[in-house]
Parts: structure tokens; sequence; C-alpha cells
């Protein structure tokens, strides 16, 4: 008889290569798509390459902590069971719920993300194409499980790699690459200039916002208990240099369209790349591209933050729930989330280097808390968690007198005080007895 146990791992054991593809579909999100023209025109290729190298140093970061987690948590199957294991009853509440707002956050990205392109590649209203998107997504997460999201991960992640492989090379070989330098030195110099202190302080603050999204994602958490105790490092160091390959490829495809002269803005970018790809082929490949880095991030996803509130959230409060009703719950969970969601982006706009940075504060308090978590053996304070939500409050109050990139840091920095003042307060009451 099928348990809920199912239908989180779908009784599947990944190795290396199963273990990188799961990763990678992950991982390589409309994020990616979407940031990278405005880091590469805000940033120049420093900010295109360095977004490539931090997105890759936080997964492999997160794979030096992996076989320990494993390794002390073997029983487990989510990030909510380690919280629930190690924290006490207000703190796990207080971080399940933290969780899942992530959750909805990282969902709500995605589905900006197709939606913005959608609305950039095709002549139908975007009413149409993202209620159709959300559905596919819909069926393969929640109707497939675990064992559908695995069977068409491997297709999608040879759809990404054949196009960030044929459609640049194509062009670079019709165009030549020398032309296409000259062009950019011509028309974007800017590009090409390394001295950028904005780039390196971009840089550095990305490499905290996605140490915390990996910190805390659920899809991410359930794929390690998922793999093979051994084969867990070299899994997530394959990811991190893999993964690294995709930014930069993407740079290489906008620099197509950068070295023919100016342009508008960098929303426009991506629309024209579309444009200037002449070949059929190419073309059907560009969009099965963009649909596949959408939906796999979209799917995995929604399966596990809808896993996440009724297995940590739900349950806890209802008492005992049959498996039947727990799938019952995940689906009325997705549905809810899915309509919302499609309401929503109707009425929201925006730039898209936010895709980056939205909520980064948040993400940065959390490092320090789950760092500790993972890490430390003795039992927790209870006030651990508040560190958090300290310091994400306290950086949203300087919102206004400071830069984007610098709440975070004010956000990672107030979380770690916190967290060590509470860490030695604890330790001094307990040895003052």
């Amino acid at each position: 008889m099928k348990s809920y146990q199912h239908f989180i791992t779908g009784s599947i054991m990944l190795g290396i290569s199963a273990g990188t593809v799961s990763l990678l579909a992950r991982w390589i999100t409309g994020n990616s798509i979407l940031s990278s023209p405005e880091s590469l025109v805000k940033y120049g290729l420093l900010g295109g390459i360095g977004y490539s190298l931090s997105g890759a140093l936080a997964i492999f970061l997160f794979g030096l902590l992996a076989p320990r987690i494993k390794r002390n948590s073997p029983q487990f199957s989510t990030l909510g069971d380690m919280l629930n294991y190690r924290l006490q009853k207000d703190g796990y509440w207080l971080m399940a719920c933290i969780i899942l707002f992530l959750g909805l956050d990282s969902l709500f990205m995605q589905a900006i993300g197709a939606a913005v392109l959608f609305d950039l590649l095709f002549n139908i209203p975007l009413s149409i194409t993202l209620f159709f998107f959300l559905l596919y997504c819909f069926i393969i997460s929640m109707i497939g499980g675990m064992k559908w999201i695995h069977r068409f991960e491997g297709f999608a992640i040879s759809l990404i790699f054949a196009a960030v492989i044929f459609i640049p090379l194509y062009f670079f070989i019709q165009e030549g690459s020398v032309k296409v330098y000259e062009g950019i030195r011509l028309y974007h110099p800017y590009l090409l200039f390394t001295k950028n202190k904005e780039a390196f302080y971009f840089i550095f603050t990305f490499i905290i916002v996605a140490f915390g999204q990996v910190l805390t994602d659920r899809v991410t958490w359930q794929r390690l208990y998922m793999m093979n105790p051994s084969k867990i490092r070299i899994t997530f160091s394959s990811t991190a240099i893999i993964w690294s390959s995709i930014p930069v490829a993407l740079s290489a495809m906008l620099m197509i369209v950068l070295f023919e002269g100016p342009f508008k803005n960098s929303n426009a970018l991506l629309f024209e790349l579309f444009n200037k790809i002449d070949l059929p082929f190419l073309t059907i490949l560009f969009f099965l591209f963009c649909f596949a880095t959408l939906s796999t991030t979209m799917k995995a996803e929604l399966h596990a933050t809808s896993i996440h509130f009724v297995k940590h959230i739900l349950l806890p409060m209802s008492g005992e729930l049959s498996y039947v009703e727990m799938k019952k719950q995940s689906n009325y969970f997705a549905i809810f989330l899915l309509s919302g969601i499609f309401i929503a982006i109707h009425f929201v706009q925006f730039n898209l280097i936010h895709f980056l940075f939205f909520f980064g504060n948040l993400y940065s308090a959390a490092v320090p808390v789950m760092l500790i978590i993972i890490y430390t053996k003795k039992t927790l304070p209870r006030a651990l968690p508040y560190s958090t939500i300290a310091g994400f409050t306290i950086s949203l109050v300087l919102t206004q007198s400071l830069s984007s990139f610098e709440t975070i840091w004010y956000s990672f920095l107030l979380s770690t005080t916190f967290a060590i003042l509470f860490l030695v307060k604890a330790k001094y009451t307990s040895t003052k007895f």
C-alpha cells in the first residue's frame, strides 16, 4: 500500500548522474534566463561571470555540508523533518512558516518568469499561455508525483544544454567571434570593463543570497535525502561545475544581439534574440529551452512546497491523517497556490534584477541560523530561530535609507549577531548552576 513517503520520494535512490540532473533541473531556473541580461548590462561581463561563479559556489558549499546532514539524520526525507527534530516547538513553527513563505516566493518568481517570457515570445493572451503552463506543472508534479518529475527531468536538461550549445555556436560560426568582439567593443565597451567595484559588490552579495536560497530550499533537501550517502559530495560538486556554465552560455547568447548596435532596454534583449534566430529548428529549440527551464523548477517547487505545508504545518495541527487525505490536501493546497499566483501575476510588474534579490534579506538572515542547526549537536537555544526574524525585520526598517545590497548585508550581520548572543547566553545559563 502506498504511503505519503512514497509520494515524497517515489522510492527513488539517486546516484551521481541522476542526482546531478535532478539538482540541475531545480537550479537552472527562470531567474537564470531573466536576470542574466540585467546583470550583464548593469555590471558587464564581470557581472555575468560573477553571477555564474556565485551560484556555483553556493551549491558547492552546501555540498560540503550535505554529507554531515545525511549522516546525522539518515531517517529524514525533508528539511521540515530536520527542523522538527532540532528545534523546540515555537522555534519549529517559526522556521516552518519561514520555509513555507520562501517556497511561495520561489514559486511566484518562477511564474513571473514564465509570464515575462511568454509575453515576450508569443502574440497570445497571457492568461491562456500561463493557464496551460500552470496546468501542465500541476499534472506532472501533483498527479504524477516524484516519479513523473524524475522522468521528465533528464529530457528537460538535455533540451537546456542543446540550446545553450547549438544557438551560440551557430551564430558565432556564422558571424565570426572577432566580429562579435569588435561590435561589443564599439557599441558597448563598458561591458569589457573589469575594474567595476559595484560588480564585485553585486557578486559578494549574491553569494550570501544564493547560499541562503540553497540552505532553505525544500527541493534540494528532498534530493539530498534521496541520494546514496557515498555519492553526495561529488554529486553537488558536479552540479556546481555544470551549473556555472549556464549563465556564461546565456551571456554568450546575448552577445549575438548586443554586438550589432545599441538596445532600448535589457527586457528587449531576449525578444531580439528570439527574432534573430532564423532557423526553425533553433527557434523551436529556444522555446523548448525556456519552457524546460521554467517548468522543471516550477514542478519541483510545487511538489516540495505542498509537501512541506501538509506534512509540517497541516498534519501537526490536524493530528493523524491517512495517505489519501494527505495526498488530497496536497492537491487542494497546490490548486489554491496556483490560482492565487495566476491572479496575482496580472497585477505585478518587476524590474528583472529583483529576481535575484527579491526577499534577499530574508534569505541572508536565514544563513547563520541554518548553519548552527546543521553543525551544532547540542540542544539549541529556544530563541535561536528568532534571530532570522530579528535580522530581517530590522533590515526592513533600514530599507528606506539603505540600498537593497546594504540591507542584505545588514540582515545577515544582525542575524549572525543575535544568533551568537543567544548561543552564548544559553551556554552561560547552562553552566551557571
